[in-house]
């Protein structure tokens, strides 16, 4: 593993999200049900930022632009663009179910640390 400093862990309070640069990636930073997730800063559906996606009470994150719901702890596919009514299930059946790339993450020695290289 290869952890690699994103952000002062103070920076980051319960509830918040930032959008950091690490390792030349954008990385979603999100302090949510008491932990820190890390995954990759735009939908992997049509790479659209995640930032204001809506988070769940069982670890998940939607997206804001085409409401597929994807799991933080393993960024597996829960949902696949439901929307717009018929439109989007049609389109979102002509396109390839895409995980969210996850990455490690913990706060550690008054950091949030990130290991990109388990991605």
């Amino acid at each position: 593993m290869s952890w690699v400093k994103a952000l002062n862990a103070d920076d980051l309070k319960p509830g918040e999200r930032r959008l950091v640069t690490v390792g030349g990636r954008s990385v979603l930073l999100l302090h949510h049900l008491e932990q820190i997730f890390a995954v990759e800063g735009n939908c992997p559906h049509m790479g659209l930022p995640l930032r204001w996606g809506e988070l769940t009470d069982d670890c998940g994150l939607i997206c804001p632009w085409h409401h597929s719901a994807f799991d933080l702890r393993t960024g597996d596919v829960k949902a696949w663009s439901p929307w717009p009514p018929g439109l989007g299930t049609l389109l979102g059946s002509l396109t390839r179910r895409r995980a969210l790339r996850v990455f490690p993450a913990k706060r550690e020695a008054g950091a949030v640390w990130v290991d990109l290289d388990a991605a």
